[in-house]
């Protein structure tokens, strides 16, 4: 059953997200799992079949959330409604949240959205005790706050076989004794990636001093992880595929950390 999981995984990098049906939480609530709620019946490219079958076999967890939740790309909200922006309501980076928790559970890996909206202004400071809460009552292998990079295509974009895709940067808080722990989570799964598709992510941005947060809530866990997707100009085509490369590499990074720890 995990070598299917492994194959289909693998056949997922080819299709690149066919169109995905998203359920979202509701702001207020618990971080809902993906092995415990039912998941829309057409998950990506008629795999709906396999639907129950990767629902029960979750080789590990990841937790998602958005400190930054409107952070939104300019394509996206001009094919949604014509505003060129990049903040947004309901067209922002928790769209592409539900669509990595689609392809980590894909993948095998159970996975948590918290979903909690948070003024920007000190939103670090802000979600601190959700996220404080959550990990407290369960047990994580990675957590990914997923943010939307402020930096133009040309630097955000990289070519591989004639496809384009957002690329990734990990920003690590220096602002804690224990940040190198961070950042190696965030090499391991920066290598993965670049096996996957070379180029596809940025250099490491480390981060502490005046006018920054400097912890970015990164010491509450070893695996938390702030994870810059795309920038303000990267296509919805662009950010799919690149999810897709996230969600298996993630599970690469899980499984070896697993088999260690056995």
């Amino acid at each position: 059953m995990k070598k299917t999981l492994q194959i289909w995984g693998t056949l997922i990098l080819f299709l690149f997200l066919f169109p995905v049906i998203i359920t979202t939480v509701p702001e207020g609530q618990p971080a809902k799992s993906s092995k415990l709620v039912k998941e829309p019946s057409y998950m990506v490219y008629a795999a709906n079949i396999m639907e129950e079958e990767i629902a029960q076999t979750a080789d590990g967890k990841a937790l998602l959330y958005f400190t930054h939740w409107t952070e939104a790309f300019k394509p996206v909200t001009q094919a949604k409604d014509g505003k060129i922006t990049v903040s947004h309501q309901t067209e922002n980076i928790t769209k592409f949240g539900e669509k990595l928790k689609t392809q980590l559970l894909f993948n095998g890996i159970e996975t948590d959205v918290l979903s909690v909206e948070v003024p920007h202004t000190g939103a670090y400071r802000k979600i601190r005790p959700y996220v404080e809460k959550q990990i407290k009552d369960k047990k994580y292998d990675l957590i990914i706050d997923l943010h939307r990079d402020s930096v133009g295509p040309n630097i955000t974009t990289t070519l591989f076989e004639e496809e384009k895709y957002a690329k990734v940067a990990f920003v690590i808080g220096m602002e804690h004794p224990n940040f190198e722990r961070n950042r190696a989570k965030a090499v391991q799964l920066k290598n993965e990636m670049e096996l996957l598709v070379p180029g596809i992510t940025r250099d490491l941005v480390m981060k502490h001093g005046a006018g920054v947060d400097g912890k970015y809530n990164q010491d509450l866990d070893a695996s938390l992880l702030v994870l810059e997707l795309g920038g303000i100009g990267n296509k919805e085509d662009e950010l799919n595929r690149t999810i897709a490369v996230v969600a298996k590499a993630a599970a690469t990074v899980i499984e070896k950390s697993n088999s260690v720890e056995q």
